[in-house]
């Protein structure tokens, strides 16, 4: 049977799957993979606030190659703003639209129908699927990973289906991703009338030098494929807006994108020993998202690259720019790529992706499988 990737693509957004995501949108998927002879495993773990998340492995064939597709059915909330139901996904002048048909039903979609028309004759295909990349992924693919490592299950490569390209589909394949780091900083201060000031200690201050301590470190200057590590701030808070009330404390929070020069732990020791400098008695607390990781040439590089050549005459940019996904964790387990489609629209109210270029993206990979197993 073929799979069409668009009318799978309507199915899948019109189940409402905000992160951390379980039971309908994976029935939908299982029902579509179970007649192309994949064999279906599927559990729910956790509980709130990062569960329960359900995750599924399918696999079809056996022995080498293997080839391994990564993805996730977990949306972010739909926000407002939207024309129609965010979740009712419609067709605008050749776009598909609602929420996850760019990050990353679509593409889910489009390998699904890529499997639908080859005949599988030798090694084994995996899907490795799950409903928490877009939260903190506590029960997501690292928990997949688990589930392999204890049956000895090792794919040869994977491939990533998240929105990669930028201009065009095909223009940018990810080889690698920036590790990321959050971390809050809070200064104990002591609350009291601002008239008063001799009778409390006011924690902005320190925290502001903290901040500006931060704000002038240089953490690197890149290295051969990775661009400059960055810190950037993300919210200053206090427990009052009262206007006469000296806070009893003042929080920071940020976030660091680093490269392959770093390690997460060393970033928040760094971050920990400033603000003991500028703050004495502040606290840190951090969570360490994942580490850089960079996948060297090789076959997955060559036959992803030539499929998109062969379908788009142009040659993809190996680029490790942008944020993380879940290639952090699987890298563990073997090389690993990123490709997808034009990212412009993830997450954004209105999220799209084009209907040809869900079809042109099956056909690239319809050809990666056909590389890998040949």
């Amino acid at each position: 049977m073929s799979v069409d990737p668009i009318a799978l693509a309507q199915t899948l957004i019109n189940c409402p799957s905000v992160t951390p995501a379980r039971g309908e949108v994976f029935e939908v998927l299982e029902a579509a993979l179970v007649p192309l002879g994949f064999t279906v495993h599927r559990w729910v773990m956790g509980e709130p606030p990062d569960g329960p998340t359900e995750n599924m492995v399918a696999i079809r064939g056996e022995g080498a190659p293997h080839f391994g597709f990564a993805g996730h059915l977990d949306v972010v909330p739909a926000g407002e703003g939207w024309s129609g139901d965010p979740f009712a996904a419609g067709i605008q002048d050749g776009v598909l639209v609602g929420r996850g048909a760019n990050d990353m039903k679509s593409a889910v979609a489009a390998l699904v129908a890529a499997l639908s028309r080859v005949e599988h004759t030798a090694g084994t295909v995996s899907l490795l699927i799950t409903g928490d990349e877009e939260g903190y992924s506590t029960y997501g693919t690292p928990r997949i990973i688990d589930w392999l490592n204890e049956r000895n299950i090792r794919p040869d490569m994977i491939l990533i289906g998240e929105p990669t390209s930028v201009d065009r589909l095909g223009d940018t394949v990810k080889i690698g991703r920036r590790g990321s780091v959050n971390m809050w900083i809070e200064v104990p201060g002591v609350q009291g009338h601002v008239a008063y000031p001799q009778r409390g200690k006011n924690p902005v201050p320190p925290l502001a030098r903290v901040i500006a301590a931060l704000d002038s470190l240089h953490l690197d200057d890149g290295s051969d494929h990775f661009p400059p590590s960055n810190l950037e701030f993300t919210s200053i808070s206090t427990p009052t807006n009262a206007s006469n009330v000296i806070p009893g404390s003042a929080t920071a929070q940020l976030n660091i994108r680093f490269n392959n020069l770093h390690r997460g732990a060393d970033l928040v020791k760094l971050v920990e020993e400033v603000a003991e400098r500028e703050a004495p008695g502040a606290k840190v607390k951090a969570r360490i998202s994942g580490e850089a990781f960079l996948t060297p040439p090789g076959q997955l590089f060559d036959v992803v690259v030539e499929a998109i050549e062969e379908e788009t005459g142009i040659t993809p940019e190996l680029s490790t720019s942008g944020g993380t996904s879940d290639g952090r964790f699987l890298i563990q387990l073997c090389p690993v790529v990123d490709f997808g489609l034009p990212n412009a629209t993830m997450h954004k109210v209105g999220e799209s992706a084009a209907v040809e270029d869900i079809r042109a993206l099956s056909r690239i990979y319809e050809r990666i499988i056909r590389k890998v197993l040949a």
